[in-house]
């Protein structure tokens, strides 16, 4: 009868690994880690009508208006779903635009099948939680 044990794949085999690993799933989990090293919640674990915290880089901005009333909106994206952020009766905030990584605070709602929190707190931070 012979004994098998599994094996850890040594320090090579992960840097190969890492190295053939697609750039953006280097990005998606870099992104989660920092999240969770932050202690927030991913996005896609948010139920809706919740209050949260969560962080992640922003994709892009649009200004649109919702009425008669300007409308600033932001994608963000943790590395697992996206989150729209909409500040109502804003045309621009400094310093939110894409590439910024930031953390914002709010009530999640469910707005065109989105995750959405309007006019949240929110903390520009200088790199991904480190």
């Amino acid at each position: 009868m012979s004994i098998t044990r599994e094996r850890r794949p040594g320090r090579l085999r992960r840097l190969l690994g890492r190295l053939a690993t697609d750039q953006d799933e280097l990005d998606n989990s870099e992104l989660r880690e920092s999240s969770q090293g932050l202690g927030h919640r991913t996005i896609a674990e948010l139920a809706d009508r919740e209050v949260a915290t969560v962080s992640g880089t922003i994709r892009n901005t649009t200004l649109s208006p919702l009425g008669q009333v300007p409308a600033l909106r932001a994608e963000l994206y943790d590395g697992t779903q996206r989150l729209q952020l909409i500040w109502l009766g804003r045309r621009s905030i400094a310093g939110i635009h894409p590439g910024t990584y930031l953390r914002a605070r709010g009530r999640v709602c469910t707005k065109d099948g989105i995750k959405t929190i309007y006019n949240p707190f929110y903390d520009i931070l200088p790199n991904r939680g480190r």
